[in-house]
């Protein structure tokens, strides 16, 4: 059954991202809602989807960096 515990991990990655999505939005003051949020700039939408992709990015890295072997 590896399509349910496909559909049982899309949805909690959704459920991560959204929860993810907000308390960035939270840091940078963003109100954001559940629903419509068409009353948002196209500079407070962006600012939360870059401050979210370089998070992402810096936890990556580190991820990587902990990984290699001590040189």
């Amino acid at each position: 059954m590896a399509s349910s515990n496909s559909k049982m991990s899309n949805k909690q990655a959704k459920a991560a991202l959204d929860k993810f999505k907000y308390e960035v939005a939270n840091e940078l003051g963003v109100n954001l809602k559940q629903g419509y949020n068409g009353d948002l700039t196209s500079r407070e939408a962006g600012s939360i989807g870059g401050e979210m992709v370089k998070k992402l990015v810096a936890q990556a890295a580190n991820q990587m960096q902990s990984q290699q072997p001590n040189q």
